[in-house]
């Protein structure tokens, strides 16, 4: 039996306006909160990465091209909100696709202690990227560049990981619910 396309564009659907109003608001929230020192969430003068967290929170259920895709464009918003000289798309591109080429049956298994692992991993990951291209600028010296590196990327790795819960798990429960719903 064929089954017949809604004529309804996506955007008419009221579950997936909804989707859409959750991934605009989340990533809306991510930029509230990303260059905000709000007490308790700082190490070492490190606030969590909002926005790697929301990228491992997506990749972890998509395919690589769209974990590459949310790692770039939310590395260009948080180079709008910060400086875009080294830009983060290149980090959170890298992340977002990594994330998203593990296999998840082995590795992620969707457990919660092992998002947590991911996103300290994908944490490291990122500052090491960006020391990277402070090193390949050349602006940096090179021994100010690896001290920082070893503070910043500790500390916000820890600090990410310890926040990931209050993003992922309400975007997690969204996208499982949304995903049922829309399956037939």
């Amino acid at each position: 039996m064929l089954r017949q396309r809604s004529s309804t564009p996506w955007w008419r659907s009221p579950l997936q306006r909804t989707n859409a109003f959750a991934i605009v608001g989340s990533i809306l929230f991510c930029a509230i909160l990303q260059p905000h020192r709000i007490p308790g969430m700082v190490l070492l003068d490190t606030s969590p990465n909002w926005f790697l967290i929301w990228v491992v929170a997506w990749s972890a259920k998509r395919l690589p091209w769209q974990g590459l895709t949310a790692g770039i464009a939310l590395g260009f918003i948080q180079d709008a909100l910060t400086a875009a000289q080294p830009t983060h798309a290149l980090s959170l591109g890298i992340a977002g696709f990594l994330t998203s080429s593990l296999d998840k049956q082995r590795l992620i298994a969707e457990d919660f202690i092992s998002t947590l692992l991911l996103v300290f991993i994908m944490a490291l990951l990122v500052e090491t990227i960006f020391a990277g291209q402070l090193a390949i600028g050349g602006d940096w010296e090179l021994a100010d560049i690896w001290v920082n590196l070893q503070r910043a990327a500790l500390s916000s790795a820890i600090i990410s990981s310890l926040w990931t819960p209050l993003l992922y798990v309400p975007l997690n429960y969204w996208w499982d619910r949304f995903n049922a719903r829309m399956d037939p």
